[in-house]
């Protein structure tokens, strides 16, 4: 059969009296897409017994939800067409929050099945109206009709789910994602006890913090959490998340009583996103103005910037691009610059404007250093105005042909060996790791590049399209591209923080990185235990240094000849031990 199960409820174009059932499943999921309603058509909806004919199509997918407050035109009649209540006779609408059977059972499950101006004409058993009791007008056990016009409704939100914090949607916002706790936001709000008295309002203009900081009550960042730009509420917010009873006044003066209930009219003018960049605070990246495209620059990315170098008291060491001078170029992930900019860059689109906060273990160390304008002291915090003016991303192996790829892996081998006689073991490691996907034969999959392609132009369009991020995320994963995964899966539970399917890829995507940082342990383990044995006595620092070049230069590189040949590239030279990455 052909149905849908919404709420609990199975919608169906069967007699009432057909006795087959669906399979339970978990409230609000859907079973199955019943085909759009016709108009004069009837269903019946085989839990409840309600009967509906659709008289006037309405506008949009959406429906009312429970706690939402529809405002509807409706006339109520028995089945010999006696009208027992009407609106249209008083001339004016009727508005009421869903689920708190203002009129009868019936009719809130009616309101849960229309769209916004439908009209339709409901048929319910006495179940679903007055019962047994009856009601003026109304016979006891009636079966009684109503044909309602769905007018709009204000979408009710209970943020905390506990009653706490119930949101009413006032005025919607825009399709680009909603802040997270590490960003700054600014608001204008006006709040009130429920019988009107203002205690506290923001300047017209409005405020600006950090939503980890908090403002006023505990209600306003968990609220704000919830909205997206543009958007406007009402809150009706309880004790527990407003003052409870320690709080009787606000410092501008006004004062109240104790665990009194507050309205609070919000409105989220903008925010800037603020990211984590190495997961422990110590490189922070505020957004000033998003940049074009959906890719980042990335690792081994040609970038050039201009930007702003200062300490936080805001005394200028460094400036590059400004004042007709030329702008600063640099290959990201190969230490031309601090790590923290490195860093911070790598995740940056082009046209993209940010402010970089970055701790000493990223920065200057705990050195003294000298530079064009000033001196950083030790352990000095440093902050970078950045703009990425353009970049040329690394060209991939899957663009290459063979002889490319081989000359490519040849030259991150090198790159990686120089390194890791340099004591750069880890940075070594992904050159190597780079050049054995250079003279991987196979490559990445053609339709996982395919993919990224595709969701990357629709990104383009709609920045928080969760389809596309989603798949994106998928291809990135399949392709090994972990981080660049990763940052798809964080954009895409922002913008829907329960999602399935999102947490699902996002806990193989944990799998995975948890492998890699495995094998590169393991990897870090036979490098250091090499040395160790190495330099342990003074005869085999004798032997080693007798080595020939070529021969010491693959002590430690990966095992990449093999590979090579297998494309048809035998005299390449590329000597690994493979036991470092087993």
């Amino acid at each position: 059969m052909s149905g849908e199960k919404k709420r609990g409820i199975i919608l169906s174009n069967k007699n009432i009296n057909d006795s087959s059932s669906d399979e339970e499943e978990e409230p609000g999921e859907v079973i199955e897409s019943a085909p759009p309603q016709s108009v004069g058509e009837v269903r019946i909806f085989n839990s409840t017994g309600l009967t509906k004919k659709l008289i006037r199509r309405g506008v949009g997918f959406q429906t009312p939800e429970p706690g939402d407050e529809p405002t509807v035109h409706y006339v109520g009649s028995l089945v010999d067409g006696t009208t027992f209540i009407s609106t249209r006779d008083k001339g004016e609408p009727f508005t009421f929050k869903v689920g708190q059977d203002h009129i009868c059972r019936g009719f809130n499950e009616a309101i849960l099945t229309m769209k916004k101006a439908e009209i339709s004409f409901f048929t319910l058993p006495p179940d679903l109206g007055f019962g047994a009791l009856g009601t003026d007008g109304v016979p006891p056990n009636s079966i009684i009709q109503f044909e309602i016009e769905l007018i709009s409704w204000i979408k009710v939100v209970d943020v905390c789910k506990d009653g706490g914090i119930l949101k009413r949607l006032v005025k919607k916002g825009e399709h680009t994602g909603q802040p997270g706790d590490l960003d700054e936001v600014k608001v204008r709000y006006e709040v009130t006890l429920l019988e009107g008295v203002k205690i506290a309002e923001s300047p017209e203009e409005g405020v600006e913090f950090y939503l980890k900081d908090g403002h006023f009550c505990m209600a306003l960042p968990k609220a704000i959490k919830t909205m997206t730009k543009g958007e406007k509420v009402d809150l009706i917010v309880q004790p527990q998340y407003a003052f409870g009873d320690g709080v009787t006044s606000v410092p501008n003066g006004y004062s109240f009583p104790p665990s009194s209930v507050l309205r609070i009219s919000l409105e989220l003018l903008s925010f800037k996103p603020v990211v984590d960049i190495t997961n422990d605070l110590k490189v922070v990246k505020k957004i000033i103005k998003v940049g074009e495209g959906a890719l980042p620059a990335n690792e081994g990315a040609s970038v050039t910037i201009r930007y702003k170098a200062m300490l936080e008291d805001g005394t200028v060491f460094e400036k590059k691009g400004y004042d007709g001078e030329t702008p600063f170029n640099f290959i990201t992930d190969e230490e031309q610059v601090i790590a923290g900019l490195d860093q911070a860059v790598a995740t940056m689109k082009k046209g993209e404007q940010a402010i970089l906060t970055i701790s000493h273990e990223y920065g200057y160390g705990v050195e003294e250093v000298k530079c064009d304008l000033g001196v950083i002291p030790p352990f000095s915090t440093v902050v970078y105005e950045v703009e990425l003016i353009d970049f040329e991303k690394e060209k991939a192996p899957w663009e290459m042909d063979t002889n490319e790829r081989i000359k490519a892996a040849g030259k991150k081998k090198e790159e990686g060996n120089v390194l890791f006689k340099n004591g750069k073991y880890q940075r070594a490691a992904k050159k190597y790791d780079k050049a054995v996907d250079y003279v991987n034969e196979d490559g990445p999959q053609t339709e996982y590049q395919e993919a990224i392609k595709l969701c990357s132009k629709v990104l383009d369009v709609e920045f928080y399209n969760m389809k596309a991020l989603y798949r994106r995320a998928q291809a990135y994963i399949e392709t090994s591209d972990l981080q660049l995964a990763e940052l798809d899966i964080r954009k895409a539970l922002e913008t829907d923080p329960n999602s399935r399917e999102v947490k699902s890829i996002q806990k193989s995507l944990k799998q995975l990185q948890a492998a890699s940082n495995k094998r590169d342990a393991k990897l870090y383990t036979n490098m250091f235990a090499r040395m160790a044995k190495d330099c342990s006595t003074g005869t085999k620092r004798q032997k080693i240094e007798k080595v020939d070049k070529d021969q010491k230069d693959g002590v430690m590189a990966m095992e990449l000849e093999k590979v090579a040949g297998s494309s048809g590239a035998s005299e390449s030279e590329m000597a690994v031990n493979e036991s470092d990455y087993t």
